[in-house]
């Protein structure tokens, strides 16, 4: 398939509220009548961006986890978005992607959020994800991760012609005050990486205090606007090309000119 229609969900947050939260997107997700292949939800999509882990967290395997793979299938598509998952002691902000068959692939956010002591709470995780979905590739990452663009480095393989990945979805609760970042970091990991990217933020208040205002949106492999949701809730529905995106990659092979290198993770 060429074409993949994406739906980005842009809404406020029920602080720290997981019932509240799976009901809203539940009735928006429902409320999308056209056939979608990917539906994309924020980070901490059930909570809001919480420091408080051990009562918030979900064991894989329970409500959240069985919430998104109902709404995966009920809606024939990939869905996905990050929450707090406890295992052993450890606390994960993941991104977790599910199937409509009912299977499912998780990230592990890497960059902790130092400003809020995230690394205190969290641990970080070590490897890139790459799903594999109706003929595209897909690296789902998580908020702070846009500030490093070692971590998303596409990569082209000479050997077989192949891209690591052909979408870039990064969901988040980035706030006001630093939103032109967000804005200017997302067009810069499509265009270094000739990858369509997709950014879905939140908006609203959290229980912090901290003000939030989207600016979610769709952008192709020349780093051009799709679409765009400045301070509104709402739903994105974007039909993506894989087509004439292989056309500007092998016109332009601006990934397969770039520098090798490798990550040492600590």
């Amino acid at each position: 398939m060429s074409d993949l229609t994406v739906a980005i969900l842009q809404f406020n947050l029920h602080w720290e509220n997981i019932d509240a939260n799976l009901a809203m997107f539940e009735e928006q997700i429902w409320n999308i009548s056209e056939p979608v292949d990917v539906i994309v939800l924020p980070e901490m999509f059930n909570t809001g961006f919480s420091m408080t882990p051990e009562k918030l967290a979900e064991v894989p395997g329970l409500k959240t986890h069985k919430w998104l793979l109902q709404m995966a299938n009920q809606k024939n598509a990939l869905i996905g978005g990050s929450y707090i998952v406890k295992e052993g002691t450890d606390y994960f902000n993941r991104f977790f992607m599910a199937f409509p068959d009912g299977s499912f692939q998780t990230y592990d956010k890497r960059h902790l959020f130092s400003l809020a002591k995230e690394e205190m709470f969290f641990k970080g995780g070590t490897e890139r994800l790459i799903v594999n979905y109706k003929g595209w590739k897909i690296c789902p990452l998580v908020c702070y991760d846009l500030r490093f663009p070692a971590w998303a480095k596409n990569k082209f393989d000479k050997t077989n012609g192949d891209y690591d990945y052909d979408l870039l979805i990064y969901v988040a609760n980035w706030p006001k005050p630093r939103v032109n970042a967000w804005d200017t970091l997302l067009k810069a990991r499509a265009i270094e990486n000739q990858s369509y990217t997709l950014g879905c933020n939140r908006i609203g208040e959290d229980g912090n205090g901290h003000a939030y205002v989207g600016h979610s949106g769709a952008y192709d492999y020349l780093g051009d606007t799709l679409d765009f949701n400045d301070n509104h809730e709402g739903v994105i529905i974007q039909k993506l090309n894989k087509s004439a995106q292989d056309e500007f990659r092998a016109k332009y092979p601006f990934v397969a000119d770039s520098d090798e290198f490798s990550i040492t993770i600590k």
